[in-house]
């Protein structure tokens, strides 16, 4: 494994422009995923030697001891906004515990899966430990999820789709699952907050990989007395994110991912407007071809609207006032999402 997560460090340059070219992330962006995933399987080869079990003293001429076993075979189906990462993310447990690996990219980002599998093999493992299969999500992630010889799968993606992986396991084999699906994540940002930085991180929180991200910062809640600079200041820094060539170094953001994605953005943006939410800045395209959009700022955005309940997996800033922290806290657990929530304060 540690082997293998060299070969990432050594490959980082072609890696993170296949990367880019695979999903439309900036280069920049590509080659901070590619150093994190060989992080990642650092940190598991690390636990190799340490997953142990318990010797427990028994009466007599007894012997009692726990022995870990690994699962067995692995089902994984990896989602398109960042496939290198979430490949190491899964690969890395998995091959701590002894498993061999079914990997499915997602079939609108295969490229770097499959230039990893000669790295793997470079790198010593033998032959089927990790089996990439790339494939459409219909026909085979339901492979995966029905087959009887696997036995476990792990799965982050939609909610929809995850709830048909998690039917098809329990009707085929009873195999185990592992779920990482959609968010709506809060970013509470209270009244005492050094107002500079969280903007930033409030921009970086949604902007960032063109809001492609479950864990995106998708529901902005700002308090009353600092809502109206904060939203001044957000506008700002929106307009001037540079949005463009994700294989140039000063682009901060890339294009969506395809054009299903980037009219169900739009279709957003057009509801947002229509249910009463304030459209700041942004939410034109850019340039004429390719599937840019600038970056989006809604103020006066309110808790039943379809943009602060659905997940858009775009890039729209959502800016909801609160008055006090018992209503920001209740309002922002007012989700069936989960994943990630943030709060910015000294205190």
């Amino acid at each position: 494994m540690r082997k293998f997560a060299s070969f990432l460090r050594r490959d980082v340059d072609y890696l993170s422009r296949l990367e880019t070219l695979n999903n439309g992330k900036s280069v920049e962006d590509s080659k901070g995923d590619i150093f994190f995933s060989a992080d990642c399987l650092d940190y598991y080869a690390g636990w190799v030697d340490k997953m142990v079990g318990e010797t427990i003293p028994g009466a007599h001429d007894q012997l009692i001891y726990t022995l870990h076993e690994p699962i067995g075979v692995c089902g994984q189906i990896i989602p398109w906004n960042y496939p290198i990462l979430m490949m190491a993310w899964k690969l890395g447990p998995a091959l701590a515990c002894g498993n061999v690996i079914i990997l499915k990219p997602a079939e609108q980002t295969p490229l770097t899966a499959l230039y990893c599998a000669s790295l793997f093999k470079e790198a010593g493992f033998p032959p089927g430990v990790l089996n990439i299969i790339p494939g459409d999500g219909p026909e085979c992630g339901n492979a995966i999820a029905v087959h009887e010889d696997i036995d476990k799968i792990a799965f982050t993606g939609s909610v929809e789709v995850g709830k048909k992986i998690q039917e098809a396991a329990t009707k085929s084999n009873l195999k185990r699952v592992s779920l990482e699906l959609g968010g709506k994540s809060p970013l509470i940002i209270c009244e005492d907050a050094d107002l500079d930085y969280a903007v930033r991180v409030a921009h970086q929180a949604i902007f960032s990989n063109a809001a492609q991200k479950c864990t995106a910062g998708s529901r902005t809640f700002v308090h009353s007395k600092i809502y109206d600079k904060f939203v001044a200041r957000s506008v700002e820094l929106a307009k001037n994110r540079v949005v463009g060539d994700p294989f140039d170094a000063s682009t901060e953001q890339g294009p969506q991912i395809n054009a299903s994605q980037f009219e169900k953005i739009l279709n957003y943006i057009e509801s947002g407007k229509s249910d009463g939410a304030k459209l700041e800045c942004g939410g034109e395209r850019v340039g004429n071809k390719g599937y840019f959009i600038k970056p989006v700022v809604f103020s006066n955005v309110k808790d039943d609207m379809k943009i602060a309940r659905e997940e858009i997996f775009g890039p729209v800033m959502s800016v909801l006032k609160f008055d006090s922290y018992e209503e920001a806290i209740k309002r922002a657990n007012n989700t069936s999402f989960g994943l990630a929530a943030s709060v910015i304060t000294k205190d």
